[in-house]
């Protein structure tokens, strides 16, 4: 038997991250190139990939494939990157691989990152499993990315393009649509699902290039759309009326980006019925993005932490909370525009609770507090990430507010193992 914990303690003393592809080119060759044996849906972009592949990998399943998925961060533990059928993989599966992977990753002069080590697993893990096709999401960018190793993709998908990651990927539009676009291959059709005319025109470029069939979404086909803390629903034009039980405003986007990929797999030769659409949708669950995870009282956690992603948040606030202000609990990372947080939220906060996830890239909480009391938001910091998210749970529970747990995907393991042992948990 294989040894989970052997493989977990391999991935700690190897180096988080390096960009360039010469590792994980070099690593993919070893294992006989698994990424070339399995269909791939590659999918990149600053916001929605996770709802993106949550939605379109469940209307794959209902159409009768075996479908695999890859996503980062990992939520809670590290098999929860790592899907088949809308199904978490097994510690032992995980443990298999990575103990005949790490021989190869020995025997290389550089060795490879954790992530590039974790995305040859995924290709490895769906080439075995026979899988007939897999989604693939971008860690951070496009043309450097591990996951970019992928010759010839059955679609390429970039869901939009907004400012983030700033030191890896430029400070403007184009350059950032740049790096992403780096993800489409020759003669391959591309999705672009956003609205920025900036990013259309680098990722227009690229697609002619390459020769590559460009579709960009419409969203005027978009009509109906109804929604509250339990979902969303709306039509769209040759699809009719679909819902979800993924909230948050945004969601919209993210359905008709993925009707509109839909529209372009069956081009492709894929048999996707209406149906298959529908109960894929329905069905389909996203931990960490606008996820209603308790009742009582009402407790959402987002993962948003650019600027893009916190306004989407703050729409949904106020769609959904309308004059009722909610205390905030939040924990982001150094690099982010956090300065901007308390710009965009503040109107709608009643209290906020700061606090440092569990990462070495976090920011401390006493430089995130003093950025909400700049704008006259009171608030405390808990340098403890447990005794912060208590405090925060007990205030919206004493007032009778919802709470919104904010910022890092990283601290979202915490946050539902404290929700659990109040019996708050959904």
């Amino acid at each position: 038997m294989a040894d989970y914990n052997h493989a977990l303690e391999y991935l700690r003393k190897i180096a988080v991250s390096k960009l360039g592809l010469e590792r994980i080119t070099e690593l993919c060759k070893k294992l006989g190139n698994p990424q070339n044996k399995t269909k791939i849906i590659h999918v990149a972009g600053t916001n929605g990939k996770g709802s993106f592949c949550t939605m379109l990998s469940a209307i794959l399943r209902y159409s009768g494939y075996k479908v695999g998925e890859f996503s980062s961060p990992a939520l809670t533990e590290v098999t929860d990157s790592f899907r088949i059928d809308s199904n978490e993989i097994s510690r032992d599966d995980f443990a298999e691989i990575m103990e005949d992977i790490i021989p190869y990753c020995e025997a290389m002069d550089d060795k490879p990152t954790e992530f590039e080590v974790l995305t040859a697993l995924a290709f490895e893990l769906f080439a075995r499993k026979k899988c007939d096709i897999a989604v693939i999401e971008c860690g951070m960018g496009g043309d450097t990315d591990s996951t970019n190793v992928i010759s010839s993709p059955l679609l390429s998908v970039i869901t939009n393009i907004a400012i983030d990651h700033t030191a890896f990927l430029g400070s403007t539009i184009q350059e950032i649509a740049s790096h992403k676009a780096g993800i489409i291959k020759s003669q391959r059709p591309v999705l672009y699902g956003g609205n920025n005319t900036d990013a259309l025109g680098v990722i227009s470029s690229t697609a002619r290039k390459l020769n590559s069939a460009l579709t960009v979404t419409n969203h005027g086909r978009i009509s109906n759309v109804s929604s509250d803390i339990y979902g969303i629903s709306l039509d769209f034009d040759g699809f009719g009326n679909v819902r979800t039980s993924m909230s948050g405003t945004y969601q919209q986007y993210n359905i008709a980006n993925v009707l509109t990929a839909v529209e372009i797999l069956r081009n492709e030769g894929l048999n996707i019925s209406d149906n298959a659409v529908k109960s894929g949708l329905i069905s389909a669950r996203i931990h960490g993005r606008f996820e209603l995870v308790s009742e009582n009282p009402i407790i959402i956690f987002d993962g948003s932490h650019n600027p893009d992603g916190i306004k989407q948040t703050a729409d949904s606030i106020k769609k959904y909370f309308g004059d009722t202000k909610v205390a905030l609990l939040i924990g982001v990372m150094a690099d982010k525009d956090y300065e901007l947080y308390p710009k965009m939220l503040g109107k709608y906060i009643d209290r906020v609770y700061t606090v440092k996830p569990d990462n070495p890239r976090a920011l401390d909480s006493t430089t995130l507090l003093l950025s909400f009391l700049k704008y006259g938001i009171l608030g405390a910091t808990c340098d403890d990430l447990d005794k912060g998210i208590i405090c925060a749970i007990d205030y919206a529970t004493e007032n009778n507010i919802p709470l919104i747990a904010l910022g890092s995907l990283y601290m979202y393991k915490d946050f539902i193992r404290i929700l659990n042992l109040r019996n708050l948990l959904l």
